[in-house]
């Protein structure tokens, strides 16, 4: 008998950032392959800092990105802080986490309200979803500008911020500067605290995996900069054996290097991985409203994503708010140091999940040697392997639905794929 050959193509993926491409082959209605196919031309950023001065990395790395340059900072200065053995401690390490806070909220938001909830709801993209839910968008845009103006101050401008460095920042705030956005944050929390509300609402497909979860745990606090790495499985490691438990390989199909522990494979980084690893070290408004909105402490369904970076971005604003009000000004903006030679190592927690940043620099300060390990190359294998379980609940829907299934599968993930490479086309094959 010949055999039935069915495509579906989808030229340019919405609402992912970059460029790339996805195929499904489906024999006898099985998936026999999947891949996710990363075919930007790899940027070389670890070879351009080659050579540079040690305090360069962190305004160069965060040019990888401009949507999470500020974690893209904190990895390098902590990496740099490590090597030279540099402790930034009190409102210089606040003035950190509240930075930290601006990125999670404008990321999370963008793509809570801009490039998720559209699928959820049916629409093609966020700008037919505001016919019909104005009010809703309004919401998102006044958030997500809530979390620039946490940035634009701390950093000195919204994107590629200018105002961190090795040591501390280059100018610090008064209590009066920091205190000009405490308004518009109580507003900001009280919004984002609806917006879980309302994403606990959305319809969810029925899909739970067994995950491995790979995240910062402090004994403290919920992570941004600081802390053992660990697993829902047993791992707990200091950052500097990073590179004992994890390596990166090279597929043919992609130009980006997929990440796996050495001796079990892939694993899931981000928010699910946080939310699950560190539930009680949540705010307690945070904690509450992800118990209303069903999640105990618990999450393994990738579609809940949504909910889950609803309740980051609750928290990213109850943590600022506490930030500033806790606030005095430092005697000084940074920590003086020296140049000296020594290898640094340090993972933060991006939007999208942990950051990895190692630095071997010499007596003078030249950086001799640098690793950049992002979140989406860490997740790449997870977003395959979800796809194999899947697609085959949904083989009988038409080729049109079901490509719409799987776009928004791997919208889960909010990939970043300017960090690891990009990502648009999508290729499912019936065989």
């Amino acid at each position: 008998m010949k055999k039935k050959t069915r495509n579906i193509k989808v030229d340019y993926l919405a609402r992912v950032e970059g460029e790339g491409a996805l195929s499904i082959k489906i024999e006898d209605d099985k998936v026999s392959d999947v891949k996710l196919k990363i075919f930007e031309p790899p940027r070389f950023f670890e070879a351009l800092l080659r050579g540079r001065d040690y305090k360069e990395a962190p305004d160069i790395t965060a040019r990888i990105c401009g949507i999470c340059p500020v974690a893209y900072q904190m990895s390098a200065v902590h990496a740099m802080e490590n090597a030279l053995g540099i402790k930034v401690e009190g409102p210089l390490r606040d003035l950190r986490r509240l930075i930290y806070c601006g990125e999670w909220i404008e990321s999370h938001v963008l793509h809570i309200y801009m490039l998720h909830a559209p699928d959820f709801l049916g629409y093609e993209d966020a700008i037919r979803m505001a016919k019909d839910h104005k009010s809703v968008v309004e919401r998102g845009l006044k958030l997500k500008k809530a979390g620039n103006q946490i940035v634009a101050l701390l950093g000195g401008r919204e994107i590629h911020p200018i105002n961190v460095r090795v040591g501390g920042f280059y100018k610090v705030f008064s209590k009066t500067e920091l205190n000009t956005l405490s308004e518009n944050l109580k507003w900001a929390r009280d919004a984002a605290l609806e917006t879980v509300r309302w994403t606990a609402t959305l319809p969810f497909q029925d899909f739970e995996q067994d995950y491995e979860y790979v995240a910062l745990s402090h004994p403290d606090e919920y992570p941004f900069n600081e802390g053992r790495l660990v697993s829902s499985k047993g791992l707990n490691i200091d950052v500097a054996d990073y590179e004992k438990y994890f390596e990166e390989e090279h597929v043919e199909h992609s130009t980006a290097l997929h990440s796996v522990l050495k001796d079990s494979g892939s694993y899931f980084v981000g928010p699910m991985a946080r939310f699950n690893l560190n539930f009680d070290r949540l705010s307690p408004i945070a904690r509450q409203a992800a118990e209303d909105a069903g999640l105990k402490g618990k999450c393994n369904n990738p579609f809940k994503s949504i909910i889950v970076r609803s309740v980051e971005t609750l928290y990213a604003f109850d943590e600022a708010l506490r930030i500033i009000e806790a606030y005095q000004e430092p005697d000084r903006p940074f920590v003086e140091h020296a140049p000296e030679g020594g290898e640094g190592f340090a993972c933060t927690e991006a939007p999208r999940g942990t950051l990895y940043h190692r630095y071997k620099i010499d007596s003078d300060g030249k950086i001799l040697e640098a690793k950049i390990v992002p979140p989406t190359s860490q997740n790449q294998k997870t977003i395959e392997n979800d796809l194999r379980e899947f697609v085959p609940q949904y083989i009988h829907l038409p080729q049109d639905k079901l490509t719409w299934q799987c776009e928004q599968a791997i919208r889960n993930y909010d990939p970043c794929i300017s960090c690891s490479t990009h990502f648009l086309k999508l290729d499912i094959e019936r065989v």
